[in-house]
């Protein structure tokens, strides 16, 4: 039963990130790479806009109330940390990079939350 609501979650999760990676090439965005991992953990999102590479965090609730406890402290951390460590793969010497996060929920439009991180 744990290992169907795993691979639901996870499924649902590919769906959230295929949905967000869209939203942003419609706001102009190149998609550079998608779910990638490091030893720091994962990063959902990587996409370029100009001279600017966000590193997205993608998290799908079931409603928009859930949304609001979607990100934490904690979960910033992580996104920053496998971002950091991505960087000298994606951002070169003029790029800016930031930390964004791109909230979903059924008949909802995206929202996309810019600058999310500036570090401890």
């Amino acid at each position: 039963m744990a290992d169907a609501r795993r691979r639901q979650a996870e499924a649902s999760g590919r769906r959230a990130e295929t949905l967000a990676a869209w939203w942003l090439r419609l706001k102009g965005w190149r998609i550079l790479a998608m779910r990638v991992r490091t030893p720091f953990g994962e990063v959902d999102i990587v996409a370029r806009r100009g001279r600017m590479v966000a590193f997205v965090e993608v998290k799908h609730r079931a409603t928009a109330r859930e949304l609001d406890d979607a990100i934490d402290h904690h979960r910033l951390r992580r996104v920053s940390a496998a971002a950091e460590a991505l960087m000298p793969r994606f951002v070169r010497a003029q790029d800016d990079a930031r930390i964004d996060v791109i909230l979903l929920a059924p008949r909802r439009l995206p929202r996309h939350l810019t600058h999310v991180w500036q570090g401890d």
